[in-house]
């Protein structure tokens, strides 16, 4: 994608979203497009909406009013769903990122990948998976918040064993109090079957597309590490292969 003219608009549950995270998730978007469109729904006469006043002016999102009009429901998936259909019939985005972790989404996003546009979802891991799986790309709010992944590279010891070689370590985990899940090699496997080459090997940027349309929730960072290639090379079937083209690394992985 070319982020020069591929814009997204960010539509925001504020009923389903965190404030705290607002710079993270604008982040996360800005890695598939620009954000042109940035608004937040909610009814900004209750208290639950506080904790949005000062992050909105920071980082130029526009407020919508929804009033509730019967205890208990709001009108926010409502209006949030006109906005994203008058928006997408305007022809002014090429992609949209929505912001919710409700299931009541789902159909807005079929509708709009049936229109052939990009479509987004942010929320956290309970969120329902028909509405994960009708985005091309879903990111848990959870993995927004993991710090920094620290990789080991390469090490030799300053006195070297003769019975026992130096060896290289294996990528560390993100170092959170979380326990991360194993990964599901099963979907590992049937990504690398669609990205391998005649050389029998994968290119990563390709393997990545496929884990996407697998499951468009894959995310290293669910697993605990940064990136992909990180988390690949953690995994004892495969090996990743370095791949110098015109001076830039393009990895590739292969079975060992």
């Amino acid at each position: 994608m070319n982020e020069a003219k591929f814009n997204i608009a960010i539509l925001i549950d504020g009923d389903n979203a965190q404030a705290k995270l607002i710079k993270e998730l604008i982040e996360e978007v800005s890695k598939y497009g620009k954000a042109t469109i940035r608004r937040i729904y909610g009814d900004w006469t209750t208290p639950h909406m506080n904790s949005w006043k000062e992050t909105i002016n920071q980082f130029s999102i526009n407020p919508i009013q929804k009033f509730s009009y019967t205890a208990g429901k709001n009108s926010t998936d409502s209006a949030m769903i006109i906005d994203a259909m008058d928006i997408l019939h305007g022809n002014s985005v090429d992609g949209f990122c929505i912001v919710s972790s409700d299931s009541d989404y789902t159909g807005l996003a079929k509708r709009i990948r049936e229109q052939g546009m990009f479509v987004m979802g942010i929320g956290r891991k309970t969120t329902p998976i028909a509405f994960v799986n009708s985005c091309e790309i879903f990111t848990f709010s959870e993995n927004l918040q993991l710090e920094e992944a620290e990789v080991l590279e390469e090490e030799t010891p300053k006195e070297p064993s003769k019975s026992r070689p130096a060896r290289k370590e294996r990528p560390k985990k993100i170092e959170t109090t979380e326990k991360f899940p194993r990964v599901n090699m099963n979907i590992i496997d049937k990504a690398f079957d669609i990205a391998i080459n005649e050389d029998e090997e994968a290119h990563i940027s390709k393997l990545g597309l496929a884990l996407r349309k697998i499951d468009p929730s894959f995310d290293p960072r669910t697993y605990g590490f940064k990136t992909l290639t990180q988390l690949l090379a953690s995994l004892r079937k495969y090996e990743i292969v370095r791949n110098q083209v015109n001076g830039l690394n393009h990895p590739r992985l292969k079975l060992k």
